[in-house]
């Protein structure tokens, strides 16, 4: 009203959205961009390309000569925080002419979080998982373990992960200490997740086994995880990296 606009004191809210929405500028609207805190972004960026299309390179040539030390690369990542969901009302089936789709009650029961831990062969498509209940530096180190005793003890693993802290704490290292040459780190740079390759494994598991899923117990999803796993490793898939612009710039 002091700026000379005394209807707008009994403007209603639609009437106010109306106003708003019909201006090029929005400040009622926020959206999200990501600052690169990472001064070494583009370095470590081209880093991993360079990574990736080594790997292209050897699975095209059918892997590294003999005379050539091995190495495998594995693009290492946590999923955190995965829900072990159960039904408070039983599913039901779907019924004809009633509804086509399996009915679900909107009300569930936690149980308890998960966290999987995968290791993607970028040479085979080979997945090595952990499900556990947290992801700190002692299961991270569970699953270094894995990958060691998997993998012949003459080839160096070259690991593709971000900087969590329970890849780089003391625990971590200690254990690294002990198995030296044996795992190279090509870290991605801060806010760089999409480079990490393993990201569209855990894609294709929200997208299959995960979707919808329920249980009984935390015991049974983890083991549901597991058995997805184990079927993604009986007809594996080599992940590609298809984009390799910012090596040419």
């Amino acid at each position: 009203m002091a700026a000379g606009h005394p209807a707008l004191a009994r403007a209603a809210k639609a009437t106010v959205q109306r106003i708003l929405t019909q201006q090029a500028l929005r400040p009622d609207k926020v959206t999200y961009y990501l600052e690169r805190r990472d001064p070494a972004f583009e370095a470590k960026m081209r880093e991993v390309l360079l990574v990736y299309q080594e790997v292209m390179l050897q699975n095209q040539t059918g892997g590294v000569p003999e005379a050539s030390p091995s190495v495998i690369t594995v693009s290492v990542d946590e999923k955190p925080g995965l829900q072990a969901l159960a039904n408070t009302a039983p599913d039901l089936p779907p019924v004809p002419g009633q509804h086509s789709t399996v009915a679900r009650d909107h009300e569930y029961k936690r149980l308890d979080t998960a966290s999987i831990l995968a290791a993607l062969d970028l040479q085979t498509g080979h997945v090595t998982t952990r499900v556990e209940r947290r992801h700190r530096s002692r299961e991270f180190i569970a699953l270094l373990q894995d990958l060691d005793r998997y993998y012949p003890p003459e080839c160096i693993l070259r690991l593709v992960l971000d900087n969590h802290s329970a890849h780089l704490s003391k625990e971590t290292q200690a254990y690294l200490a002990t198995r030296p040459n044996r795992f190279k780190y090509v870290p991605t740079p801060t806010h760089g997740s999409w480079l990490n390759m393993v990201e569209t494994l855990f894609g294709k598991m929200a997208r299959t086994f995960l979707r919808y899923i329920r249980v009984q117990s935390w015991e049974e999803l983890r083991d549901r995880i597991l058995l997805g796993v184990s079927e993604i490793n009986a007809a594996p898939v080599v992940h590609r990296w298809k984009r390799f612009d910012a090596l040419m710039t």
